[in-house]
C-alpha cells in the first residue's frame, strides 16, 4: 500500500540506478533455480505461440551468416522461409515449447529437428552432432539461466559449433526499464539477476560482463552494441526506456579489436529513436525492439485466483478455510494482499487467546488483504469492525472469505471499504463509520510496515483514524522486520502523535507490560518460534 500521491501527468521512468534491491531469501532463490523448467512449462502453457514476435531482423541484423550451413536455435521459421538450403536444430528448456513448435503450421521434419534440453545439465551433443553447427542463435535466452551456470552453457555451446562459428547474441542489457520495476518490487536474486511476475527468470547484461564471459569461453567478439530505445505507452502516461545488447562472438578466431587489443564495444545512437504506442496499441509496430515481453510481465503479473488454495487456519475457537494465493508467489505477484503472511496468523491467535484486547471496541485493521482473519476474529467481541485494504482484487477475494467463513449475524458486524492511504475521501468515508464520527478505540495492522514509502502514510492514516476522546484507544502493529527497521517506524510514529507503550521485539519483551500479558497461560509464541516477529503497541 502506497501514500495517495498525486502522480505527474506523465511519468518518465529509467533504470540507470545501480543500487541493489532487497534479495530474495536463500530458499526462494533455490526454488527459482531448482523449479526453472516448470516457471517456463507455465510460461508456455499459458501464452502458447502469442506471446513472441517473428523475429525477422535475423536477416537484416545477420543474414550474411544464413547464406550457407545450419544454424541452431529458436527463431526457426523465419529463417527457414529466408534461406531454403539451412536445416535448424532447435533446442528449448522447456519440453511444452517443443511441442508448440512441431505443432507449427510450417514445422518440417526435413528442415527442423527440435528437441528439448537443459543446456545446462544435459549435453546438446545428445542430439547434435560434435562441431557440426555454423551458427548458433541465443536470442534472449541466456539471461534465463542463473549466472553461475552461464560458463556451463557456453561450453555446451562450443561442442556442437565449428571452428571460426559464430554466436548471434541478443538479450537483455542492464538499465532496462524492467530491471528497475524488479529491483524496486523486491524480485531480485543477485546481482543484475530477477525474478518475473511469473516465476520466470532475468539477467541484465553489460558490455564488460559479456565480453569477459565468452572470452573465458574460448570465444572472441567480433562486434558489440547496446541499443537504446524508448516506447512511449500514451494511454499509462509512460515512458519507458528499453535497453537490449547484441553481439556477434566467434569461436577460435580473432574479433575486431580497436585500439592497444580493446574490443570494439559502443552505444548505437541510431538507435535512440521514440515509438509511440498509442491507447489502441498494445505493441509497437517495429520489429527492431522485441524484446520478448509484454507491458503487463514487465511490471509484474496479476495472478488468476483459479490458482487460488483453500488453506485451512485454525486458532482458539475459531476454523477458518481461507482461498487464497500461497507464498510461492511472495516474490512474483505484484499484489501481496492476495496471500497471507505470518504476522497475520500470528496476530490472529494472539486475538483469539485474548477476546479483552477488543472486547466491545470500534476496530479498524489497516492493509487487511484477502484473508482477514484478524478481523473476522474480532468480529466475536467487538462492537464493530471495518477491514480496509487500497486494492480492490483483495478487496473482492476478502468479501468472498469472510462470507464463507462467518455466520450471518457475524458478518452483518464486519464492513469492508477501500482505504487507499492518505485519500482524503477514503479517509472521510471510513471515519465516518466509527459511530459518531470520533475515530476507533483500536487500530491494528498485521506487515503493513514492509515498505519504507509507506511509513509516513501509514501513521498519518492512523493518527487521522483513531479516536480523539478514548484516551486507551491504541494501534498495533505485528510485522516481520524487512527493509524498515524499528527506529524509522518509530520515528515516523512519534512525528504523528503516536507514544510508544510498549514493544515485543523478535519474541523478546523488555518487561511485564501489556504484550507480555497476552502470552501467558498459552503457547502462542511456540507456535511461531521460527518467525522473527514484533509487536508495537501505541497510544495518542
Amino acid at each position: 500500500m502506497a501514500a495517495g500521491e498525486q502522480q505527474p501527468q506523465q511519468q518518465q521512468i529509467s533504470a540507470s540506478s545501480t543500487s541493489s534491491g532487497r534479495l530474495v531469501t536463500p530458499f526462494w532463490k533455490e526454488k527459482y533455480e531448482r523449479d526453472a523448467r516448470r516457471y517456463w512449462d507455465i510460461f508456455y502453457k499459458r501464452h502458447e505461440d502469442r506471446f513472441f514476435k517473428d523475429r525477422h531482423y535475423l536477416d537484416k541484423e545477420w543474414g550474411k551468416y544464413f547464406e550457407v550451413g545450419c544454424g541452431a536455435g529458436n527463431t526457426i521459421f523465419p529463417l527457414i522461409s529466408t534461406y531454403p538450403d539451412i536445416f535448424v536444430h532447435a533446442c528449448d528448456f522447456s519440453p511444452r515449447a517443443v511441442d508448440l513448435v512441431k505443432k507449427h503450421k510450417d514445422y518440417r521434419p526435413d528442415r527442423v529437428y527440435a528437441f528439448a534440453c537443459d543446456i545446462t545439465s544435459e549435453q546438446l551433443t545428445e542430439n547434435v552432432q560434435p562441431s557440426s553447427v555454423d551458427v548458433v542463435t541465443m536470442i534472449f535466452m541466456l539471461s534465463a539461466v542463473a549466472p553461475a551456470k552461464m560458463p556451463l552453457v557456453l561450453q555446451n555451446v562450443r561442442n556442437v559449433l565449428k571452428n571460426g562459428g559464430r554466436v548471434l547474441f541478443r538479450d537483455y542489457a542492464f538499465g532496462d526499464l524492467a530491471q528497475e520495476r524488479l529491483m524496486s518490487k523486491g524480485q531480485q536474486i543477485s546481482e543484475n539477476f530477477y525474478v518475473r511476475g511469473d516465476g520466470t527468470r532475468a539477467y541484465y547484461f553489460s558490455n564488460e560482463y559479456l565480453m569477459d564471459l565468452f572470452s573465458t569461453c574460448g570465444f572472441t567478439v567480433e562486434e558489440i552494441c547496446v541499443h537504446n530505445k524508448q516506447v512511449e505507452n500514451r494511454s499509462l502516461d509512460l515512458v519507458m526506456n528499453r535497453n537490449w545488447i547484441q553481439a556477434t562472438f566467434i569461436l577460435g578466431s580473432a574479433g575486431l579489436q580497436g585500439p592497444n587489443g580493446q574490443h570494439d564495444s559502443h552505444t548505437c545512437e541510431d538507435e535512440k529513436d521514440k515509438l509511440t504506442a498509442n491507447a489502441s496499441q498494445e505493441k509497437s509496430t517495429s520489429e527492431e525492439i522485441d524484446l520478448s515481453e509484454d507491458f503487463n510481465n514487465m511490471f509484474g503479473t496479476s495472478h488468476n485466483l483459479d490458482e487460488a488454495q483453500v488453506l485451512r487456519i485454525k486458532a482458539k475457537g475459531h476454523d477458518f478455510e481461507i482461498k487464497m494465493l500461497t507464498k510461492e508467489h511472495q516474490h512474483t505477484c505484484k499484489l501481496t494482499g492476495l496471500m497471507l503472511w505470518e504476522s497475520a496468523q500470528f496476530m490472529c491467535s494472539v486475538l483469539a487467546e485474548n477476546p479483552s484486547i477488543l472486547a466491545g471496541k470500534r476496530v479498524l485493521e489497516l492493509g487487511c488483504g484477502s484473508a482477514g482473519i484478524c478481523s473476522m476474529v474480532a468480529a466475536t467481541v467487538a462492537q464493530f469492525v471495518v477491514a480496509t485494504d487500497g486494492d480492490a482484487e483483495s478487496l473482492d477475494l476478502l468479501r468472498e472469505n469472510t462470507a464463507s467463513n462467518l455466520e450471518p449475524d457475524l458478518l452483518k458486524k464486519i464492513l469492508i471499504r477501500k482505504l487507499f492511504w492518505g485519500d482524503k475521501d477514503d479517509l472521510k468515508a471510513v471515519r465516518e463509520l466509527s459511530s459518531d464520527g470520533t475515530g476507533f478505540d483500536c487500530i491494528i495492522g498485521t506487515d503493513v510496515t514492509y515498505n519504507p514509502d509507506a511509513i509516513f502514510p501509514l501513521f498519518k492514516t492512523a493518527r487521522e483514524l483513531i479516536s480523539n476522546k478514548d484516551s486507551d484507544a491504541a494501534l498495533i502493529l505485528c510485522y516481520i522486520q524487512r527493509r524498515v527497521d524499528e527506529d524509522s517506524i518509530l520515528s515516523t510514529a512519534m512525528a504523528q502523535g503516536f507514544r510508544l507503550v510498549d514493544k515485543w521485539i523478535n519474541g523478546i519483551h523488555e518487561s511485564n507490560g501489556i504484550i507480555s500479558s497476552w502470552f501467558c497461560g498459552n503457547d502462542v509464541c511456540s507456535s511461531f518460534r521460527n518467525a522473527t516477529l514484533s509487536i508495537l503497541y501505541f497510544q495518542v
